[in-house]
This record gives C-alpha cells, sequence and structure tokens, in this order.
C-alpha cells in the first residue's frame, strides 16, 4: 500500500523557486489565530534530530528519525514527510503568489484525487489570516473524507499554512487520521513541531 505521502501530486505544477531568508518558527503561532482544536494543554515539542533541506537550499525544516522524506523528481517544488501515521507536504515557490489563491489551490494538495473523496469537507477553520515575522500567512484546518482508507482511515484532518514574502511563498500542509488526531496530544505536538521547526535561508 502507498503512504500518504506519494499519492496525490496533480494539483501541485512544476516552478523553481526559493525559499529567502525568514524563519517560520512562528508557523504555529499562527494557530493562535484561529479557534484552539483543543483544549488542552501544550506538550513540550518532541526532538527532532533529523533535518532535511529543499533541493533549491531555500529552506530547510526537522522530523523525528525514520521519517521518509522526498520530493518526487516531477514535482520538484514538492517536498513531503511521512512517519508516526501521519505526513506533511511543503509547497514552495518562487516568487511572491497571492497569498489567499495560493492558500486556495494548496488546500486541494490532498491524499487522493478529486474523484476519490466526498466533494464536501468540515471546515474546522477557514482562511485565518496573520503575520509570521514580515511575510503574511493565511491558517486553516477541514476534515476531508476519502472513498477508500488511507493507511486504514477514511477521515483525514488536514491543515494548510500559507506563508508569502520576501520573494517566496511557501505552503506547509499536514495531514493526521481523524481519530489520531482528536486523542493523541503527542501527535498533534509533533506535527506542530514540525511545523515549527521551518528554517529559510
Amino acid at each position: 500500500m502507498r503512504g500518504p505521502v506519494t499519492i496525490a501530486w496533480d494539483p501541485s505544477r512544476n516552478r523553481s523557486g526559493r525559499v529567502v531568508a525568514t524563519l517560520l518558527l512562528a508557523a504555529v503561532s499562527v494557530m493562535s489565530l484561529a479557534p484552539a482544536a483543543a483544549a488542552d494543554k501544550r506538550l513540550p515539542p518532541p526532538p527532532l534530530p533529523a533535518q532535511h533541506r529543499h533541493l533549491s537550499g531555500g529552506f530547510a525544516f526537522r522530523t523525528p528519525e525514520g521519517w521518509k522524506v522526498d520530493s518526487p523528481s516531477e514535482n520538484p517544488e514538492v517536498v513531503n514527510a511521512a512517519g508516526d501515521g501521519v505526513a506533511v507536504r511543503f509547497v514552495y515557490r518562487d516568487g511572491e503568489s497571492g497569498y489567499d489563491s495560493l492558500h486556495g489551490v494548496c488546500m486541494l494538495e490532498r491524499l487522493a484525487g478529486a474523484m476519490d473523496m466526498d466533494p464536501v469537507v468540515r471546515y474546522e477553520y477557514d482562511f485565518v489570516g496573520g503575520v509570521i515575522g514580515d511575510r503574511r500567512a493565511l491558517d486553516s484546518a477541514f476534515v476531508v473524507t476519502y472513498d477508500k482508507p488511507i493507511l486504514g482511515q477514511r477521515q483525514w484532518r488536514q491543515r494548510n499554512v500559507t506563508i508569502v514574502g520576501n520573494g517566496s511563498s511557501l505552503c506547509a500542509i499536514t495531514y493526521a487520521p481523524l481519530p489520531l488526531w482528536k486523542k493523541s496530544a503527542p501527535t498533534r505536538a509533533l506535527l506542530d513541531a514540525v511545523l515549527a521547526s521551518v528554517t529559510f535561508r
């Protein structure tokens, strides 16, 4: 069975790019702009010893050891990471895209093609705006129901954080099976930590 990071590539189009200097450490802070997903106490971030760099060298992020990280040759603007039953996809573009339109495009980065899922998604929150350093940001979270189970689950919670500024654009997309997301504070802390680990050149 293919994992979630190897499943749908269609929405991302190949464009060259590089990400310019700033720090995404505040990426998770965008979540404070949106309603809290859970009222649980924040866990400390887990250790993320493995560092990975985008092929352009423009940004890097960290994961736990043992996660599978790849950038498909047919889609070099994308970096996928998966492990511990969850996945993260980064879509990076050179230049400053319209951040609301890019956010909408990145929300179509799903784990299966459009014909293989329920067309109606349940939004937790949508298009919550903010600022990360000197970049504009948007944050959305929603649940997608797939026709066939992916890693044993049909319902997945997807979060999209889009950051635009300093001559570059980045979408960071997290995927977690809904039951795992609801029940596991460590899973929520892990995904937040991976997003917060992103650094830019």
